[in-house]
């Protein structure tokens, strides 16, 4: 049987944190993600400096992978915020990756249900949000399937 970390799922996907030793994937999804969502190019000695800095420090979040076929074909960071109107952290989901070729399969769908579960168990977890670009409407599409409402808040930033 599959620990409480590492659970079999539908398809023959698996979700488990990351290790160390995935940081270069994870990196290589991020500069991929910004590229195909934002049309941005990261830096990246800055992203992987980053993404070692989560690993190392779980207090900044942590990365859950998605594997199948031995593979991993997605990814997604939690990071955390105290409400305190709620007297519990909500995570937040950033940083959604999922290998084209394994889009559409429900790779997110799972993982997302897979963390939900631990956060409905976890009497000091108070919810999930996430933010999503305005013009990724796949995206959207497949948050509001999920349950989640995007129509409450607006999210505004300043960004060094």
């Amino acid at each position: 049987m599959a620990s409480n970390d590492e659970r079999k799922s539908p398809g023959d996907l698996s979700f488990r944190p990351a290790r160390t030793e995935d940081a270069e994937t994870i990196a290589r999804f991020q500069e991929s993600m910004a590229r195909e969502t934002e049309g941005l190019t990261l830096d990246p000695p800055t992203v992987r400096r980053g993404v070692a800095r989560v690993l190392a420090d779980p207090a900044l979040g942590h990365y859950w992978l998605a594997e199948a076929e031995g593979s991993v074909v997605g990814s997604l960071m939690i990071t955390f915020e105290w409400s305190d109107w709620r007297d519990g952290m909500v995570w937040w989901i950033q940083s959604v990756w999922v290998e084209p070729e394994w889009r559409r399969k429900g790779v997110y769908s799972l993982l997302y249900a897979h963390l939900r579960s631990l956060a409905e168990s976890d009497d000091s977890v108070a919810g999930i949000r996430l933010y999503v670009d305005r013009r990724n409407l796949r995206a959207q599409q497949v948050y509001e399937r999920l349950g989640m409402d995007g129509g409450h808040y607006a999210t505004y930033e300043w960004m060094k």
